[in-house]
């Protein structure tokens, strides 16, 4: 008989930090991949995207399920999810698993670092709700991001936890079928493998956990060889190093046929990692140095000069609305220069009632009060319009739509902008092409990312560069204000500790 297997998704990356929190609307208008979606219209929006439950559905289709597809929401990340969007989400999805009745298994697509208004552990307490709705004999099987600060009470509640082993996420999809196949060897086996989680002692900056650089590539190459004989599945999550709570860490879990197996296999991966911190480390420049190292490069370069703007990226929690990269690229006097995106639905408006080839004084964003930025006060040319539709085909996005609403090219000197009304992180080269920016003729681009952008720019890049311009999301984990890490943790490699005087607010 067809294994019945219910389906769903709920994804959220927070930055406790950030200036604005995660709205019931916004996981409706989702964040980059779907909108939020509900039973058969889960399967038609998923396939073909690189999203986790787009693989698990192949893998069960393929494996002839009868797929229960329940909700999926994901929202792009921000500060915390507000009590009613996770209550209302949370609250659908157990009503649909309820009302689909008896099931096989279960299948879950979540991000691992969702921290709520009312909860520091939003998937721990999800997947906490379906276990007790469903019992302790069904399996429950969750892919997550590689972002995620995996707690123990995600690792009590279910199975098997699968994590992303590439950042940029192309892996996606391929991680929700792995996940997926747990599932089915589980139903298959009829009984839990034996499980080891450990968690590591310092955090990483963003930009220094891209799995193309070392030391992520062979970390993840001794994760994936880990995989052998009675060692089932494993994973290394690099964490999410901006939420505000004790269980923000690094993470390895082992799945195993044996208790043994599942700790040696765990303990080896983190050795190997607490071995490799020292290496987790690279160059950033401030805006205006890098806009001027990046003009120097490009007088003498046939490609691109990328800029990640890293500490505005709307992909670790800003609103992608900081000036700073903009400001130096404009002071320097920067030629064939773009910057994306920069979300001021404000001005967006108003360029589309001036029209194309109109000249517009604008406060171009910095509305998010960022300490060191504000409002770019100027006058612009609005070169083109459009309506903010995009279909990002690169590797990171896998041909998503975007929904950017009203969007327009500025341009002032020699630097063109591309401004939107909704965010979404710049990571693929239609979100310059879909205003008239062909991103290959650019001598500078900067874009509001940390290292998603890489996917579908390293062929196209001279070189990459990151700057540190004011934003909401620091480079450094150890520039931000914590007041609830676990003690000890030290706030990047090989950097300050976390004391427990920190968490009581008296003078470290």
């Amino acid at each position: 008989m067809a294994k019945r297997i219910a389906i769903a998704g709920f994804l959220h990356e927070t930055n406790t930090f950030a200036p604005s929190p995660a709205t019931l609307e916004d996981f409706v208008q989702g964040g980059g991949h779907l909108p939020m979606c509900r039973g058969a219209d889960i399967i038609t929006r998923a396939r073909g995207v690189n999203v986790g439950i787009a693989g698990a559905i192949e893998y069960g289709e393929s494996k002839g399920w009868v797929i229960e597809p329940l909700l999926w929401a994901g929202a792009i990340p921000s500060a915390h999810v507000e009590v009613a969007a996770f209550e209302g989400i949370a609250g659908e999805m157990l009503d649909r698993l309820a009302t689909a009745g008896p099931v096989d298994g279960i299948y879950l697509d979540l991000h691992g670092a969702m921290v709520c208004e009312h909860l520091d552990d939003g998937e721990g307490a999800l997947i906490e709700r379906v276990r007790k709705l469903v019992g302790p004999d069904v399996p429950i099987t969750v892919s997550l991001d590689l972002h995620g600060n995996v707690t123990p009470r995600m690792m009590e509640n279910a199975d098997v936890l699968v994590a992303y082993r590439t950042y940029p996420h192309v892996d996606m999809a391929e991680t929700g079928r792995r996940a997926a196949e747990q599932l089915d060897a589980l139903m298959a086996r009829a009984r839990s493998f034996a499980k080891a989680f450990r968690q590591l002692p310092y955090l990483i900056p963003i930009p220094w956990q891209c799995t193309g650089l070392e030391p992520a590539t062979r970390l993840y190459d001794a994760v994936r060889n880990a995989e052998d004989g009675p060692v089932v599945s494993t994973s290394y999550l690099m964490g999410f190093p901006a939420a505000d709570f004790e269980d923000c860490a690094q993470s390895v879990l082992a799945y195993a046929w044996t208790q043994e197996e599942a700790d040696r296999t765990a303990d080896a991966l983190r050795d190997l990692v607490l071995a490799a911190e020292g290496e987790f480390a690279g160059h950033a420049y401030g805006p205006d140095e890098g806009v001027r190292e990046a003009m120097r490069i490009a007088d003498g370069a046939r490609r691109p000069v990328v800029i990640a703007d890293t500490q505005d990226n709307p992909g670790a929690g800003g609103n992608s609305d900081t000036t700073g990269m903009l400001r130096a690229l404009v002071r320097n006097k920067a030629q064939r220069a773009a910057i994306g995106l920069i979300v001021d639905p404000q001005a967006a408006r108003f360029a589309h009632e001036a029209g194309e080839g109109a000249m517009v004084s604008l406060a171009l964003g910095g509305k998010s009060g960022i300490p060191g930025d504000e409002p770019f006060e100027a006058g612009f040319r609005v070169e083109s319009l459009s309506n903010g539709r995009v279909r990002a085909n690169g590797p990171y996005y896998g041909g998503t739509f975007l929904e950017l609403g009203l969007s327009a090219c500025l341009s002032i000197g020699g630097v063109r902008v591309v401004v939107a009304s909704r965010k979404a992180q710049l990571a693929d080269q239609a979100m310059y092409r879909f205003v008239g920016i062909e991103p290959r003729d650019q001598a500078i681009l900067v874009n509001k990312s940390s290292v998603h952008f890489r996917a579908d720019f390293e062929t196209i890049a001279e070189t990459i560069m990151v700057c540190t311009a004011p934003g909401p999301m620091a480079l450094d984990p150890a520039d931000l204000p914590w007041s609830r890490l676990k003690p000890g943790m030290r706030m990047s490699p090989k950097g300050p500790a976390f004391k427990a005087s920190m968490m009581k607010g008296e003078p470290a």
